[in-house]
């Protein structure tokens, strides 16, 4: 298993080096086009990469967390999940425990973040608590573990500091080249006119195809990993069925993620963009297709590696093999739990979905410090914590309940 991330992480470094590249030649093509002097445009290229990376190195997962409106919890708030997050910690070998989050959010899905596996935060939605059962959950939070045991959580953010340098470059620059015209009056006093008119149009080109070409290769470092995640997921919870039942009910949602962005999408367990008001399809740049990665899980045999990859192979296109010969051969033999019950789950679900709900909507209440009121009817009225008055009136029955 060792090797194979190694492997992995080999690839995604030679993945990384072509983005740097891809930059160096934006960084280039402007230097050239505003100063005559391409090294000039590398220069501040890279010093503005190294910058931007270091802000991810040391607040990436912060910076993350914040834009997706995530809220830290402690044992208290969601016993449930936090529990559950505690049982794959120990099922994946990780030594401490991952900060644990819930965005409010009614969109179903979770990701991982982190810049090591002593630095890490799992991050889950409110639908998604909301509508997955215990084993559902655990498969996720598994496949969420998996990332950050695979080291993935780093390098997906690198990488998404350095698409988004790109990104910001290329749009400003092609902006300025289009509309600004600098630079326009001192090519023209130097002549040669028809050679700065060419240069002029392959920086244009590189300056808007280079976002192109760095999305493909960040793409390309994603996709991989979604599988071994998946196949890792497996063998923490011994039970591929959960996993595949909660990415059914992730696809099947209908509601976009408001805080997803380009950037961020290949961090969560299923692409978060999708057509409002349907459900995911299969064709995402950012992940593998989602019936080819329920299939596999469907059909393997038992919960290890090897049973994984075998039905990688027998589902997947082309056939082929997901993990190296000699992770296959180090791998031990991991059989299912036990017999799912008659809810076709090795857990039973001791809460309904409105319980779910209820669960999650009281622990969000709690973060944003909001109190609580049971009026004598049944109602419970939620007062915010900068709420002045004295009393408030039930909706319902009417009476005025005390503010304490």
């Amino acid at each position: 298993m060792w090797e194979q991330i190694r492997s992995n992480q080999w690839r995604s470094v030679v993945l990384a080096i072509a983005m740097g590249l891809v930059l160096i030649g934006v960084g280039y093509a402007l230097g050239l086009y505003f100063a005559d002097n391409g090294i000039i445009g590398v220069i501040f290229a890279i010093v503005l990469w190294v910058i931007m990376n270091m802000v991810a190195l040391f607040q990436g997962d912060n910076i993350l967390l914040s834009l997706s409106g995530a809220r830290k919890i402690g044992p208290g708030d969601h016993p449930r999940l936090y529990n559950i997050v505690e049982e794959m910690q120990i099922a994946a070998g990780l030594e401490k425990m991952p900060d644990v989050y819930i965005i409010d959010d009614q969109a179903l899905n979770a990701f991982a973040v982190g810049r090591d596996k002593n630095k890490a935060a799992v991050a889950v939605t409110a639908g998604l608590l909301a509508r997955l059962n215990r084993d559902e959950l655990q498969g996720v939070i598994a496949h969420e573990m998996a990332h950050i045991k695979n080291r993935d959580v780093l390098l997906m953010a690198v990488t998404s500091v350095m698409l988004g340098t790109i990104v910001i470059l290329s749009w400003y620059a092609s902006r300025m080249m289009i509309f600004g015209g600098s630079g326009g009056s001192r090519r023209d006093s130097g002549g040669g006119g028809g050679g700065q008119a060419i240069i002029m149009l392959i920086a244009l080109a590189l300056v808007i195809l280079a976002p192109i070409f760095a999305q493909l290769i960040y793409f390309a470092i994603s996709r991989k990993r979604e599988y071994l995640a998946d196949a890792s997921g497996a063998l923490f919870t011994r039970y591929p069925e959960g996993l595949a039942s909660a990415l059914e009910k992730i696809a099947s949602s209908t509601q976009p993620l408001k805080s997803a962005n380009q950037a961020t999408a290949p961090m969560y367990i299923m692409n978060p963009f999708r057509q409002k008001g349907k459900p995911a399809a299969d064709l995402s740049s950012t992940h593998p297709p989602i019936s080819e990665r329920i299939r596999i899980l469907r059909s393997m045999g038992g919960a290890s590696l090897t049973d994984y990859n075998k039905a990688y192979s027998q589902v997947h296109r082309g056939g082929g093999s997901i993990l190296g010969a000699s992770a296959l051969a180090a791998a031990p033999k991991a059989p299912i739990k036990h017999a799912p019950n008659k809810s076709g789950f090795v857990q039973d679900d001791e809460t309904n979905e409105l319980q779910r709900a209820r669960e999650t909507s009281d622990a969000l209440w709690r973060l944003n410090n909001y109190s609580t009121i049971n009026c004598k009817c049944g109602t419970r009225l939620r007062v915010p914590p900068d709420f002045k008055g004295t009393s408030v009136k039930c909706p319902h029955c009417g009476t005025a309940n005390s503010v304490a």
